[in-house]
């Protein structure tokens, strides 16, 4: 009888930033169980991935072995962790959905502000709760992060224990949720731990990430000291960041205005899981007009330069309910997420012309980042003890840092993988085994279409060349019955010399259908691929550019 294995697989979120998904499973290659952790989505950007709204992990591996998946685990409610739920979980036949009281809630308030979102049952895990799935004994670690009730994994089975650490870091002072919980990963580390999984987003930083107590000292000297009106914007999701502003407004005598739908989502649910208790009452976007300039704090939406958010509007002086002018000051509790910097530089600039003065973390400290550094690392290596540590949750050069990290602490085996990698973490030594599919999905629109379809590829030849429509009649002598039809799509309209480019693409139809032999001229396919070739060359000849052509025959 073939020995059972315990193997882990990355799906998304190694090698990158966003898209976490994980599996575990245990059993032998005939048949194994499977656990999920995280389902989440990266963020697309529109210049190199024009109209996509949303990118998240390919989950056919999965959807083959829906009938092994005994659960889907959620280690906190950040979008890059379950932001693809409502998408990819009807996929998985109706797979068994797990998450604490926040976070639970969080998603359900999402889901009811989707159109169309399937019904997802969530069973609800209590804080340090633990349960059984199939193989796996799953124990919910309490760890500081920038959202609440953000949890380590330990994922226990029959040929050991793996921790998942999630995305994590050390805070001993938070303003809301949890420590991380060093005496409970000391006392799992004494019982034995075959494999840490570990967040590496911060691998490259020394030292260890501020506290959030020192960013709400900031933001309080910020609020007090401003002259008029006060914006700050954050990552909707960060309570701890909600509430040090609620509590700088308050000492300041300025009433809170919540503008932004995502944000107004989380301060509901934060209320009513107990997180913002004590923290006063906030107003509307509707209200903000009626208030004196000093008296009002605007707490956004759109930390990331989200063109639909309220800080980008804002910015553009497009909103219907709040504008800010010369003297006023805004706030950017947050960093860019690589990716973003230049939609959150056009929101900045668009503040500055406004004569608004613009705060970042380049000058103030407004904000602290959610992930260790590494000292953290090495301490969360030293309550653990691992066998073998396999760097998670980063881009390639996170995920070396990491790993060198952990050679230099003695760990004695150290994996670096990426996704679609199937690691054997035990029987024996680990090592990848094997290859699993993987790759990405894109959200367009309300469909999800594979990132290998030519869509996006035609999108993006469009968005550089252009395109150019050809309609041709031709009669079943093989002539043309009426002059050709065309249109330009984001082409320049004359060449160099001022001459018309449609003319040029005219005169290339004509010449491609005179140059062909009388018979050929009867079949429209070798017509249609004529001029298409044609008209493609005479405009590059004019423009150095080749755009998209299509040409359509009509036999008439």
């Amino acid at each position: 009888m073939a020995q059972s294995e315990f193997v882990f697989a990355p799906l998304g979120g190694i090698g990158e930033i966003g898209m976490n998904l994980s599996i575990y499973g245990f059993g032998d290659e005939r048949r194994r169980q499977w656990l999920i952790v995280d389902c989440g989505v990266s963020f697309a950007s529109e210049e190199q991935l024009p109209g996509i709204d949303l990118i998240m992990p390919d989950i056919r591996y999965l959807v083959e072995e829906r009938k092994n998946v005994v659960g889907l685990v959620l280690t906190h409610g950040h979008e890059d962790h379950m932001g693809a739920l409502i998408d990819l979980w009807p996929r998985l036949d109706n797979v068994p959905l797990y998450a604490t009281p926040f976070t639970a809630a969080l998603f359900e308030a999402k889901r009811l502000g989707e159109p169309g979102a399937p019904q997802i049952p969530i069973n609800v895990v209590p804080l340090r709760g633990r349960l059984t799935l199939g193989p796996f004994d799953v124990e919910f670690i309490s760890v500081a992060h920038s959202i609440p009730e953000s949890n380590a994994l330990a994922i226990r089975t029959a040929a050991g224990t793996a921790l998942h650490t999630g995305d994590w870091k050390i805070d001993p002072t938070p303003l809301t949720g949890s420590k991380t919980d060093a005496e409970r990963l000391a006392t799992l580390g004494a019982e034995g731990v075959l494999a840490l999984i570990g967040d590496s987003t911060n691998a490259v930083r020394d030292g260890r990430s501020p506290s959030e107590a020192a960013v709400a000292k900031t933001i309080a000297e910020l609020v007090r000291t401003a002259p008029a009106r006060v914006a700050v914007t954050t990552f909707a999701s960060h309570v701890d960041r909600i509430r040090a502003v609620a509590d700088a407004a308050r000492a300041a005598g300025r009433e809170v205005v919540v503008v932004g739908r995502a944000m107004e989502r989380v301060v509901q649910v934060a209320r009513e899981t107990g997180y913002l208790d004590g923290v006063q009452e906030f107003r509307g976007a509707d209200t903000y007009g009626y208030l004196p300039p000093d008296r009002v704090l605007a707490l956004c939406t759109g930390s990331q330069g989200e063109p639909r958010a309220a800080l980008a509007r804002i910015a553009e002086d497009e909103h219907p309910d709040v504008a800010l002018s010369k003297g006023d000051r805004v706030i950017f509790s947050s960093r860019a997420i690589p990716g973003n910097e230049k939609a959150v530089d056009r929101v900045i600039n668009g503040l500055v012309a406004q004569g608004v003065e613009v705060i970042t973390d380049r000058t103030h400290l407004v904000h602290v980042s959610g992930h260790p550094r590494r000292a953290e690392l090495l301490d969360m290596i030293g309550w653990v003890k691992p066998q073998i540590l396999i760097p998670a949750h980063g881009e390639a050069l996170h995920l070396a840092e990491h790993a060198e990290l952990a050679r230099r602490a003695s760990v004695p085996q150290v994996v670096v993988c990426r996704n679609g990698d199937l690691v054997r973490l035990a029987p024996g030594p680990a090592q990848i085994i094997d290859q699993i599919p993987s790759g990405r999905l894109y959200k367009d629109g309300i469909l999800l279409i594979n990132a290998e379809a030519r869509t996006v590829a035609s999108r993006r030849r469009m968005s550089f060349s252009g395109a150019v429509s050809v309609a041709l009649a031709l009669t079943d002598q093989g002539a043309l019955a009426a002059d050709p039809e065309i249109e330009l799509f984001g082409i320049p309209e004359a060449d160099a010399s001022g001459a018309s480019i449609a003319d040029i693409a005219r005169d290339a139809i004509e010449e491609a259908f005179e140059s062909m032999p009388k018979p050929r001229r009867r079949d429209p396919d070798a017509v249609a691929e004529a001029v298409r070739r044609a008209v493609r060359s005479a405009i590059a000849q004019r423009w150095n550019k080749k755009p998209i052509c299509h040409v359509h025959v009509l036999e008439v």
